[in-house]
């Protein structure tokens, strides 16, 4: 592996006992473009990881709504990551790589670090790697932490499932890194919340928003999304992405993860452990959000069910970087869907009450490149 490790693990705004990037650092090349502009090029034939979408810093009454939304399920997020880390450590113990899944899946990833240090006292290696949609997961990294911690069982890390397209291309790709070099890894994507039945390790498969869904790069280290793009990615190299050091005064990365830290005491040993017997007694795993997908897609004539993002979380990204449609929402009235309202006003955007489904909400994008 040719990669700089010694300069990847001071990308972004985490400290490094949090977590190392194994990402390429694209800082000094321009690959955004408009939201509406990308959105032609993604639905005309271009990969969505070959740019970037352009970020800004959060106005201040939507960094707002963040905050309450986070007071709201601190207490949550750090009971589902109890949950998840409690089976992580059962399952690997101390001979466990964490690897989060870059970006959604790095707060988690730290979140679980960190509770297992602090209920156990062990410093679990962690990593955030990339993997895109129909390219595959980076194997260059994935070499890299096998050849480093030789012997310990890779842990996949995501935030939540919405379709499962990630658990999905996971599957896919352990299965072609087995045939390729004969080294089985697990497949299992750990979350927090699977509402989409994508994995049989999870939190809760209740759809409730996890906060750092809310914002994009600024409670995500300052790393964008990851980059595949031939023309600045070559064989040896990690996936890339950027760091946006440019928004350093506007982020609140570390300080998210240490009011859900802050939570972990508080956290009831014998509702872990309930939570962790009912989970065993449910392990289907049936793709059941896929089919409300499908459905969603035919009665709204959608083109693709690439257009159809089900869940809190899915929602809002389609809000903050893609060019939605409508909004499709359980209960419009909910105050857990408050900061998607919010977005879908500003955006000009149809929220339509649809009770008939077992997600909190669904984003619908726009078609904007006619078929020829």
């Amino acid at each position: 592996m040719k990669a700089n490790i010694d300069h990847l693990v001071r990308f972004g705004s985490y400290d490094k006992e949090d977590v190392i990037f194994l990402l390429k650092d694209l800082s000094d090349v321009t690959l955004e473009g408009s939201t509406e502009e990308r959105e032609k090029r993604v639905q005309g034939g271009e990969h969505y990881s070959e740019t970037l979408p352009i970020e800004y810093n959060p106005p201040e009454h939507y960094l707002q709504l963040f905050w309450e939304t986070l007071d709201v399920y601190k207490d949550k997020v750090a009971l589902c990551t109890a949950i998840v880390a409690e089976q992580i450590y059962h399952k690997h113990g101390k001979q466990t790589v964490l690897v989060s899944l870059a970006r959604a899946g790095t707060p988690i990833g730290i979140l679980i670090k960190r509770y297992l240090k602090w209920k156990y006292d062990v410093s679990l290696p962690h990593y955030s790697i990339s993997i895109i949609r129909d390219r595959g997961i980076d194997e260059n990294a994935i070499h890299y932490m096998l050849q480093t911690h030789n012997g310990y069982a890779l842990q996949f890390i995501d935030g939540w499932t919405g379709k499962g397209a990630i658990s999905t291309e996971l599957t896919k790709n352990c299965e072609e890194f087995y045939q390729k070099y004969q080294i089985r890894l697990d497949d299992t994507l750990a979350v927090l919340a699977d509402p989409g039945y994508c994995t049989t390790l999870y939190g809760t498969r209740e759809d409730f928003l996890i906060p750092s869904a809310c914002l994009n790069s600024t409670v995500s280290g300052l790393v964008s999304r990851t980059v595949l793009n031939e023309e600045y990615i070559k064989k040896d190299d990690f996936h890339g992405a950027k760091y946006y050091q440019e928004l350093e005064p506007y982020d609140v990365s570390n300080s998210y993860l240490d009011e859900i830290t802050e939570a972990f005491p508080k956290v009831n040993p014998l509702q872990i452990e309930e939570c962790i017997r009912a989970n065993e007694l449910d392990q289907t795993v049936d793709f059941k959000g896929m089919k409300e997908v499908l459905t969603i897609k035919e009665e709204f004539d959608i083109d693709s069910t690439h257009y159809v993002k089900p869940g809190v979380g899915e929602t809002t990204r389609v809000l903050l970087r893609r060019v939605p449609w409508k909004i499709l929402m359980k209960d419009p009235d909910s105050p857990y869907v408050q900061h998607i309202v919010l977005l879908a006003q500003e955006r000009n955007v149809e929220v339509i009450p649809y009770p008939n489904m077992s997600y909190t909400c669904c984003g619908l994008i726009k078609k904007v490149v006619r078929k020829r």
